[in-house]
């Protein structure tokens, strides 16, 4: 976090900042049905108005494909904003022009105001230069909170840092360190969790995590894929059986960097995908041609514990087996709570994101105790392919 400046660099008593958030949140019949993202950013909010900024806030909402759309403004989201803040927000019927130069010239010192949806206008996602500079033009200041939208070149995420002073907000700075600690410089051994249900998603992510991790431990639909492509049945599982290739060459990739891979060495299978279906554990060695392996089984669990119970940092991106359906969400239930309790003794630096993996570690009431939880989907994904986001190289230029 060094080769970037952060609150503690800047002076913003009385500066106009422009706080880039998410407020990109679910919503259904007009509330907020999940205010993370929310309560992610309120540290930086109530940091910079208590230091006398007045702080705009400028997000996007929705896909509105540059047109105004009602339902996807974001005066929706104002009502979960005020009410998790506890302080009243002005709002600008648009991000640019008159309508925010009026919200903007009315405030005082420690003030917060909302624009309206960045995407309302076809040079967000353009990163057009003439809509960068009527953003621009209003502030004194950038201040980049929203590490989720990172891995886009938007005007509002990446082309504003060329037009004013950028730095890193207190979300956006967590959540670096955190990755960096991680995957840059770890504490070793590092283990790494891939789940889901395609290998093809995930190549990308693979082939990077071999290199720099060492246990890489693969479940969900995603582990058949390998456990085919080592002449196992794996019956009606979800499977790549064409990918079986590209599964043996990142299982040699693995061994020529020195990476364990570890795969079950059991299942729970049933013969529907429904919850509560009648399941029992088999050896991975003897699925059936009906079965569909849906968890990992007691003795794989058992294995993963046993290897993460040696390591110093995790890092979790996918369930292991079909979590939402009980009893198949005992897998990775275990492993998570397993790997919190490392984390609140001191033993474990924990770092999990990506949607299905919060969901999982909410359900399984671990996600609080882990170092980090990442809220970014696609950002945090692009990271552990190494790759280099926008948002972020933004803020070092």
């Amino acid at each position: 976090m060094t080769s970037f400046r952060t609150l503690d660099d800047v002076d913003v008593k009385g500066k106009r900042v422009l706080l880039r958030v998410d407020l990109n949140v679910p919503m259904e019949d007009g509330r907020v049905t999940d205010a993370t993202r929310i309560e992610r950013i309120l540290p930086t909010i109530n940091e910079l108005a208590d230091k006398g900024a007045k702080v705009i806030l400028l997000s996007h909402f929705g896909r509105p494909k540059g047109q105004r759309v009602e339902s996807e403004s974001l005066r929706h989201v104002l009502p979960a904003l005020e009410q998790h803040l506890k302080r009243k927000v002005a709002f600008a019927d648009d991000c640019v022009g008159a309508p925010a130069a009026a919200v903007i010239g009315a405030m005082t010192d420690g003030d917060i105001a909302l624009l309206e949806n960045t995407r309302f206008h076809k040079g967000e996602e353009k990163n057009d230069a003439a809509f960068i500079d009527e953003v621009a033009q209003n502030f004194d200041l950038f201040v980049n909170d929203a590490f989720s939208a990172a891995h886009r070149a938007h005007a509002t995420t990446t082309g504003i840092a060329a037009k004013l002073p950028a730095i890193a907000g207190r979300t956006m700075q967590a959540e670096l360190e955190a990755l960096e600690s991680a995957l840059t410089s770890p504490a070793r051994p590092v283990m790494a969790i891939v789940g889901g249900a395609k290998v093809s998603t995930k190549l990308e992510l693979l082939g990077n995590l071999v290199a720099k991790v060492d246990y890489l431990v693969i479940g969900g639909g995603m582990a058949n894929t390998f456990l085919a492509a080592q002449g196992k049945a794996v019956g009606k599982s979800l499977c790549e059986h064409d990918l079986a290739d590209t599964a043996r060459a990142i299982l040699e990739k693995a061994k020529a960097a020195n990476c364990t891979i570890v795969l079950p060495v059991d299942a729970t299978v049933a013969q529907k995908f429904e919850a509560h279906a009648p399941s029992h554990i088999i050896s991975v060695d003897h699925v059936g041609a009906d079965d569909m392996i849906l968890d990992v089984g007691p003795k794989s669990i058992a294995h993963v514990e046993a290897l993460l119970a040696q390591c110093k940092t995790l890092v979790w991106n996918g369930p292991f087996g079909a979590f939402e359906l009980p009893p198949f969400d005992e897998g990775t239930n275990a492993v998570a709570r397993t790997a919190a309790r490392l984390t609140t003794e001191g033993k474990l630096l924990s770092v999990a994101g990506g949607g299905d993996t919060v969901a999982a570690l909410n359900q399984a009431h671990a996600g609080q105790e882990f170092s980090y939880v990442s809220t970014a989907g696609g950002a945090f994904l692009e990271w552990l392919e190494g790759k280099t986001l926008p948002g972020v190289a933004a803020l070092k230029g």
